[in-house]
């Protein structure tokens, strides 16, 4: 049997997309050696306010403009607090709530002790997986030393000192990967598929797939595990390389 990984950015608590990268891999390596990049996922996600996606944000200090992602650290230890508040608001009425409110309010308040945003993220990442079944091992880039130099090399390293046989990508990695590379390290590609995934019962005024896994969580209960694609046999969200 042949080992799994995706190699990714982390994001606070991402959408069910990125739950299903996690959930088709053995290993799932959190890239935060890399720049930081503002105004993106990294530090913040959406969720439905009274029927329309909203920004929810952890505030981060503001660093020099080369700064990775794993030095990047909270601005305000009372972030936790407000999105907690915030997602009671949003979500109290939602037929799931109740039965994750207690196990989320506690790592609400776990996670404002924490200072660096990578390690926000892996927690919410660890906590919602066991709300997934999902049971990954997590791991970070900077455990493996670098000496490549490109792109596409530093993957390749990485794959290689996890024991990787096939290397997982989102969509966008076709833009970019050098395919050759891996071919030439024995390497197998798959490219995750985000195409497809069903509606569920959600409070907004049009459906929106692109919001933190929590909304999922809060309207299908136990049933979230079966809106990621990964769970559906076949294993139907990964595509070969073309």
């Amino acid at each position: 049997m042949g080992k799994t990984i995706a190699i990714s950015q982390s994001n606070y608590i991402p959408w069910k997309g990125y739950f299903d990268l996690i959930g088709s891999v053995d290993e799932f390596v959190i890239f935060d050696e890399v720049q930081y990049t503002s105004r993106d996922w990294r530090n913040r996600n959406r969720i439905i306010v009274a029927g329309k996606p909203r920004w929810l944000t952890v505030p981060v200090v503001k660093r020099r403009l080369n700064t990775p992602i794993n030095e990047i650290n909270v601005a305000d230890p009372l972030w936790a607090g407000r999105h907690w508040r915030r997602l009671k608001q949003a979500y109290g009425g939602a037929p799931y709530f109740t039965e994750y409110a207690g196990h989320l309010a506690e790592a609400y308040e776990r996670a404002a002790q924490l200072e660096r945003l990578t390690d926000i993220n892996e927690f919410f990442f660890t906590e919602i997986c066991r709300f997934l079944q999902l049971s990954p091992r997590f791991s970070r880039s900077g455990d493996v030393p670098r000496s490549a130099t490109s792109a596409t090399g530093r993957l390749v390293e990485i794959c290689q000192a996890r024991g990787a046989t096939t290397y997982v990508s989102g969509p966008s990695g076709r833009n970019y990967i050098q395919q050759q590379a891996f071919a030439d390290a024995g390497i197998d590609i798959r490219y995750a598929d985000y195409s497809g995934y069903p509606e569920y019962p959600q409070d907004a005024d049009v459906f929106e797939h692109g919001v933190s896994i929590l909304d999922t969580l809060f309207h299908c209960g136990k049933a979230a595990r079966g809106q990621l694609k990964s769970s559906q046999p076949g294993n139907v969200f990964l595509q070969a390389a073309q």
